[in-house]
């Protein structure tokens, strides 16, 4: 614990030297995680093909490519994401500075997660680092190889003392939440996040919570029934079914289900060769207790493809379920695994039904040829995030905010949003010595006059007319001083131009 403690006290010490207020030191570390990426390629995918059976291929493509993309969006907009944002002004702070800055938010703890040990735990380092944070990272102990290699690279790479790395199990994570932090990210299970958040409330820290949930997935009748399986069996079989916003179950009409699974079986056979186990694209369960969790959770099913297993290699074959019960075992707990049930519903109505009787998934994915399904099913549903006509897909997208809703998680990060997420908006307004009599309204002694006024400045909501209808008299006011001072034929003038650019905003307007 008192180790914990010295780690968490030397980064706040770190933090507060105002290091990381610099912009070009933040791009520095950014670019030191990118060398270290690049220079240790070789060495992240040994590891991820010793956690998870990875090969070069998919270890580069899932995992490395995304975090580099992560890291030069971040690098070529700092700047940016960093200036004063102005924000409209109403009339009584018309004269006045009004801007959101943002600010870091202190010492942060990011723990990650084992099915993608590199890009999942690395990702939302990129964006405090960004933002102006210490990161206290913790890799999750459950892919030991890539942590270990992480263990020992960080360290070279990024600043030692605002940037440590915590490596081991409960024990480890347990005493790390005793300690205090600014926020906390967590990638996992909905059962840790529970425990995440309730360590987090004994200092009110803020979470951001990124769980999962059983990812419904519906083909209508009305689609392209071999696209729509041959992009469903990519998105749940790749990294043999463990991640996240894979398609946790199928629902369709009982009448097409058997044309989708003989599709799938195509698919399998294209993307994996006659024998699954040989192919150099499938990867592996995680280790034997996930790998007989999930046996389990295929017991006394439809098995219609698939259902081989391989115990000392934890190898399970790409498995699909067929006419399963909804109050079944697998369709309780999420699969993350290689096992794809597929459950029957009449009609659109009944698939809606179906989603909002269970609790909000990370993703939620529609198949149809019909606009109004895909807008019914977006409109009648909630979930983190939506892909129609294809999956997982809208997690490549940096611009869409990545998270979850209600069981499946709260807050979002990707490009910008992992930016905001570890930022302090912080309001500012500097107001101007000058125009105090404007302000006597707020002063005492009240009077209802004041009331009036007051209630006119700040709750009206001024469109181009009412401005008009304010600037108008002022400008005639103007021109009667013009008037007395100068010639008449000259005040004419600025009153015929002040009518002309009322009535132009009159029809603006």
């Amino acid at each position: 614990m008192s180790n914990m403690k010295q780690i968490v006290d030397k980064a706040r010490k770190a933090f507060l030297t105002g290091k990381t207020q610099s912009i070009d030191f933040r791009i520095q570390q950014l670019q030191a995680m990118e060398r270290m990426l690049t220079e240790n390629e070789a060495g992240f995918v040994e590891a991820l093909k010793a956690d998870l059976h990875k090969n070069e291929c998919t270890a580069y493509s899932y995992e490395i490519m995304g975090l580099l993309g992560e890291i030069h969006l971040a690098i070529d907009n700092l700047t940016k994401w960093t200036e004063p944002k102005h924000v409209k002004k109403n009339i009584m702070t018309m004269r006045d500075e009004v801007y959101i800055k943002y600010e870091p938010l202190g010492v942060v703890l990011v723990i990650g997660a084992w099915n993608y040990p590199v890009v999942v735990l690395l990702q939302p380092v990129v964006g405090a680092i960004a933002a102006g944070n210490a990161v206290v990272i913790k890799p999750s102990e459950v892919s030991e190889n890539t942590a270990k290699l992480l263990e020992r690279l960080i360290p070279r790479y990024l600043d030692k003392e605002l940037y440590p790395i915590v490596n081991g199990g409960i024990p480890e994570t347990t005493q790390l939440l005793e300690q205090r932090f600014d926020h906390i990210f967590y990638t996992g299970s909905t059962g840790v996040g529970k425990i995440i958040m309730s360590a987090a409330a004994k200092f009110l820290t803020p979470v951001t919570l990124e769980l999962g949930g059983k990812s419904p997935c519906y083909i209508d009748k009305n689609c392209d029934i071999d696209i729509a399986s041959r992009r469903v069996t990519w998105g749940k079989f790749v990294n043999c079914g463990q991640t996240c916003i894979a398609p946790d179950y199928i629902l369709c009409d009982k009448s097409i289900q058997d044309k989708v699974v003989e599709k799938i079986k195509e698919t399998l056979k294209e993307f994996y060769g006659e024998d699954v186990k040989k192919s150099p694209d499938y990867e592996r369960i995680i280790n034997k207790r996930h790998f007989k969790r999930i046996l389990e959770l295929m017991e006394g099913q439809q098995i219609v493809h698939g259902g081989s297993y391989d115990e000392k290699t934890c190898y399970i074959e790409p498995t699909v379920l067929a006419d399963v019960n909804p109050e079944s075992k697998v369709m309780q707990e999420e699969i993350f695994g290689p096992v794809l049930p597929i459950v029957s519903v009449r009609n659109l109505d009944e698939a809606i039904q179906f989603i909002n009787q269970r609790e909000k998934p990370l993703a939620l994915y529609v198949f149809s040829k019909d606009k109004q399904v895909i807008k019914r099913m977006i409109s009648e549903t909630s979930s983190g995030g939506v892909t129609a006509n294809d999956v997982i897909m809208h997690f490549t997208v940096t611009e869409l905010p990545f998270g979850g809703v209600g069981h499946s998680g709260m807050g979002a990060y990707h490009g910008k949003h992992t930016f905001d997420t570890f930022s302090h908006k912080r309001a500012c307004l500097i107001k101007s010595l000058a125009m105090e009599g404007v302000n006597k309204i707020r002063y005492p002694p009240y009077s209802m006059k004041k009331v009036e006024w007051a209630k006119f400045l700040l709750t009206t909501k001024l469109s181009k007319k009412k401005l008009a209808l304010v600037l108008v008299p002022m400008f005639a006011i103007l021109a009667t001083v013009i008037m007395k001072r100068y010639r008449w034929e000259l005040a004419g003038r600025g009153m015929q131009l002040m009518l002309a650019f009322q009535r132009m905003w009159y029809k603006r307007d």
